[in-house]
């Protein structure tokens, strides 16, 4: 048996007319899709863009009423950026103090703790030479040593070092109880004894531990016409949970539940308020039943923004319980969060379609109220920023 030039040509020639025929009748395919949605008037969910007839009092806000601490952001570059830029933005935000979630850089994912230190210190040393009053920086840590000996001893160490060379503070992310392996290729759960360790560090040191847990509650739905989240699922697929790959919500929210109950020396801020801002009755037993737990509005403005009258009440309820936290940085997106939370406006847009396709409305909430939420509640648990900044 030898091989044949001419036979594999021939043989790649059919392969190639194989494929520009499907290319085509692809194209063609398409082509009277696309013909028979418009001439039926049938578009994607994604193309739809209703441009609203209603003429309602416009108030759009550009910079808060008062001067904010943003106690959720992620600076993922911080130990090499020049920060001067986004002071400027900081600036014209009226935001005083931004607090870098992400102080260990992406190296958290990657396991590699030299390069987590490293990270950490270049971020801190970054802070403290240019602008000391204007950033905080928290820790991070690492999970896949769990199951060594000393892996207590190490990580108190680590929470250690990282306070004294000045992080105030411990970031969580929501690998722990969805992704999280130990060598067992068990899940880590939220509650998982062998974490003790680090919720009784940190109430030694005094240092909050802001956590992510889980993800919205239809993330853990059947992706369906049913699923409000929908776009958001077609748009980032990977953040949906299946239940045959993954533990329920209410099993991942218990579990966190647990933990911030059997820690009470521990002061926790439950990010996007607990992903309970859908149910704000539910949030209202959490916080009731935990006095150690705050909890912040990063990415869940759109849910208090279509139940105005119902996220009032609770603001002004909770007014002690409640921070500012936005999630990712970009600049633009602030207006609406400042809108939400300041006027009384009416079926305003959101800045990201896939978060929910419904409109906002204000809470017009009281200044006593919007000045906890802005800096005064924050300044209780992060006693090093300057209150001056805020006079």
């Amino acid at each position: 048996m030898f091989f044949s030039f001419k036979k594999f040509l021939k043989a790649l020639l059919y392969l190639s007319l194989i494929f520009i025929f499907l290319i085509i009748i692809t194209g063609i395919s398409y082509y009277f899709i696309d013909l028979t949605q418009k001439k039926n008037n049938l578009m994607d969910i994604e193309e739809y863009s209703p441009i609203s007839s209603l003429v309602v009092p416009k108030n759009p806000v550009n910079k808060a009423k008062f001067p904010f601490i943003d106690v959720h952001s992620h600076q993922w570059d911080m130990s090499v950026n020049d920060l001067s830029g986004l002071v400027n933005e900081m600036d014209s935000l009226n935001m005083k103090f931004m607090i870098n979630l992400s102080g260990s850089g992406f190296a958290t994912f990657l396991g590699k703790q030299t390069l987590m230190d490293l990270n950490l210190e270049k971020s801190l040393e970054n802070v403290k030479k240019n602008y000391p009053k204007r950033f905080g920086v928290f820790v991070n840590l690492k999970f896949d040593n769990i199951d060594d000996e000393d892996y207590a001893e190490t990580t108190a160490k680590i929470l250690r070092d990282a306070v004294n060379k000045g992080a105030i503070g411990l970031k969580i992310y929501k690998n722990l109880g969805l992704d999280l392996k130990d060598s067992k290729s068990e899940r880590v759960k939220v509650d998982d004894k062998r974490l003790s360790v680090i919720w009784e560090t940190c109430a030694d040191l005094n240092i909050p531990v802001l956590i992510h847990s889980g993800e919205p509650s239809p993330f853990f739905e059947p992706i369906d016409k049913f699923n409000e989240r929908f776009l958001h699922a077609r748009q980032k697929p990977k953040s949906f949970r299946p239940r045959d790959k993954y533990p329920s919500f209410q099993t991942v929210m218990n579990e966190q539940y647990n933990m911030f109950k059997n820690n009470p020396r521990t002061i926790f801020i439950n990010a996007h308020m607990g992903w309970m801002a859908n149910d704000l009755d539910k949030l209202r037993k959490h916080l009731d039943s935990l006095p150690n737990v705050y909890t912040e509005i990063g990415a869940v403005i759109g849910e208090l923004g279509r139940q105005p009258r119902h996220a009032r009440k609770f603001f002004i309820d909770y007014q002690d319980r409640i921070l500012f936290g936005k999630d990712s940085y970009k600049k633009s997106e602030f207006d609406v969060y400042f809108r939400v939370l300041q006027t009384d406006d009416e079926y305003f847009d959101y800045y990201r379609k896939r978060h929910g396709l419904w409109k906002m409305y204000g809470l017009n909430l009281p200044d006593n109220v919007l000045k906890k939420v802005y800096y005064k509640n924050a300044l209780k648990l992060f006693p090093s920023i300057d209150g001056k900044l805020f006079e």
